[in-house]
């Protein structure tokens, strides 16, 4: 018996569906988050062509701090991360903006407490090719906190993930 594989677009628009069934208007704005983000910025890329689909004004952004260690993700996360300057530079304006819109930001450690209250909304990423900080996931708990977790090992076949105990 073959195993069933979900088709890319399909999980994207239940995703969509989901962030835009509570947050459908206003100026919202979607974290896409985890590990080092091998893959992110792709899927945040792909999951705010959903959300144009879906009719939607969607404008997207990254966070990244290119002065830290790569090779390190604890070393990456407890580095020094200018998240002032994005709150000023990028969160303020779109927030300051005008009619209903989406701002997708892709990054590592979205999730950490000093960003946490940013999001309506957060994706989770898991792939087993892109560790998560032990110190982040400790500090964090991003997975507990996320609004919806995707498997990501196979890029081209996300899976939603469902963490519940029910």
């Amino acid at each position: 018996m073959a195993a069933w594989i979900p088709l890319k677009r399909d999980v994207l628009d239940a995703l969509a569906l989901e962030f835009l069934h509570n947050y459908g208007t206003g100026r919202t704005l979607l974290a896409v988050d985890g590990g080092t983000v091998v893959g992110g910025a792709a899927f945040a890329d792909d999951l705010a062509e959903a959300l144009r689909r879906a009719g939607h004004s969607v404008s997207r952004s990254s966070v990244e701090d290119p002065r830290e260690p790569a090779d390190d993700p604890d070393a990456r996360y407890r580095g020094e991360h200018d998240y002032e300057r994005f709150k000023r530079d990028v969160i303020a304006p779109f927030r300051g903006g005008e009619g209903d819109a989406i701002l997708v930001v892709d990054g590592p450690f979205l999730n950490r407490p000093e960003l946490r209250g940013l999001w309506n909304w957060s994706v989770w990423l898991e792939s087993a090719q892109d560790a998560a900080a032990p110190a982040y996931l400790a500090d964090a708990s991003p997975r507990t906190r996320a609004s919806a977790i995707v498997d990501n090992n196979d890029p081209e076949h996300p899976r939603q993930v469902f963490a519940d105990s029910c």
